[in-house]
């Protein structure tokens, strides 16, 4: 962006404060470690530097648990909030969020209107995409020196492949790769996953790891887990891994077979403090640039068409960004776009059979 299309930016996101209390600031909450500093680079900082309007980050290991509890208490601290596509669509469907009008977001560079540029589904009543994401797993090279995992299948085979694993401690993704590794195609995942047989086939499919497996909750903990040589694999948000190996020289490889790829992005709490400036900040985040930029800090994909052929380099200046992306096209090739249509109907039964599951 030149400097007069700066100055003229700027000068209208100020107008548009006019009357708000700009010391006030605004309070995010994210997902901590490397991606919220993305955020923290990308939006939150411009930001700021556009409008003198302060901007706290705050971190969770899940964003949309505390949003709930907050709204149902009435002591709403939050003002914008990054959550799983899926939490965004069941938190608005309960009447926890605030609706978020298209017309607020801005345009693309060359006019298209925004509900014309973000991919699509990108957009619902209360969720605006960020980024898509996937979690994959990645496996530390140096445990395994002549063969290497290539596949989900290997991920479940630890005869060739031994050593402990990681995964997320929930149902959602784990069932997914499970029936994967286990032969399922990616487009009759959710198919097979929708018959209590096929519940019962995944479930069969996570037995054969169950005493290998090592949970985890928070997304800063599967990378630490590699390192540490707890586990030799694990799954997680494949920023995250980006992130160990790239910035931190961590030998970790990450697996796209099987992915489970979704969307991430911003809501606004019913009740929060500062509505209009939430609003504001939400609409610049989602500008095509900004969210281009936040590709420069890690390797999750821009949910705006606008923003691709603007990603480029990592923060070294030397790694290109665009084959770390889930969304490159060698890396989709056996991979599922995770639904949350089948989520929000049927998250809290799954998960309450995966807990029985664990604690038997």
């Amino acid at each position: 962006m030149n400097k007069l299309k700066l100055l003229a930016t700027t000068a209208l996101i100020a107008a548009g404060f006019a009357g708000a209390s700009l010391a006030e600031g605004i309070t995010v909450l994210s997902w901590g470690g490397s991606y919220e500093k993305s955020q923290v680079e990308a939006y939150a900082k411009p930001f700021t530097a556009a409008t003198g309007v302060p901007v706290k980050t705050d971190s969770a290991d899940n964003p949309a648990a505390p949003i709930k509890a907050q709204v149902e208490a009435g002591n709403v601290t939050y003002d914008v909030v990054d959550v799983e596509y899926a939490d965004g669509i069941r938190l608005c469907d309960e009447g926890l969020l605030e609706e978020i009008d298209p017309a607020i977001l801005k345009p693309a560079p060359d006019g298209t209107p925004a509900a014309e540029d973000f991919l699509p589904g990108a957009l619902t009543d209360c969720f605006v995409a960020t980024i898509v994401f996937s979690t994959a797993y990645a496996y530390d090279e140096t445990k395994f020196p002549d063969a290497k995992p290539t596949t989900i299948q290997d991920f479940f085979d630890t005869a060739k492949f031994p050593g402990k694993r990681g995964m997320r401690k929930g149902a959602k993704v784990n069932l997914e790769m499970a029936l994967m590794a286990d032969g399922v195609p990616p487009e009759k995942v959710y198919e097979t996953l929708g018959t209590p047989e096929g519940v019962d086939q995944a479930f069969k499919k996570l037995d054969t790891i169950k005493k290998d497996m090592i949970w985890w909750e928070a997304g800063a903990q599967p990378p630490q887990m590699l390192a540490d040589g707890e586990v030799v694999m694990a799954t997680a948000y494949n920023g995250r891994f980006f992130a160990a190996a790239v910035t931190e020289k961590k030998p970790f490889k990450v697996v796209f077979d099987g992915q489970v790829y979704e969307f991430d992005g911003y809501v606004i709490p019913k009740g929060a403090p500062n509505l209009e400036l939430a609003k504001q900040y939400l609409a610049f985040a989602t500008q095509t640039q900004q969210l281009a930029d936040q590709a420069k800090y890690i390797a999750y994909g821009p949910a705006r068409k606008s923003s691709a052929p603007l990603v480029g380099l990592f923060e070294d200046g030397v790694t290109e960004m665009g084959p770390h992306m889930p969304t490159a096209p060698e890396n989709l090739v056996r991979a599922l776009p995770s639904s949350v249509e089948f989520w929000v109907d049927h998250d809290t039964e799954l998960n309450e059979r995966f807990n029985s599951w664990l604690a038997n």
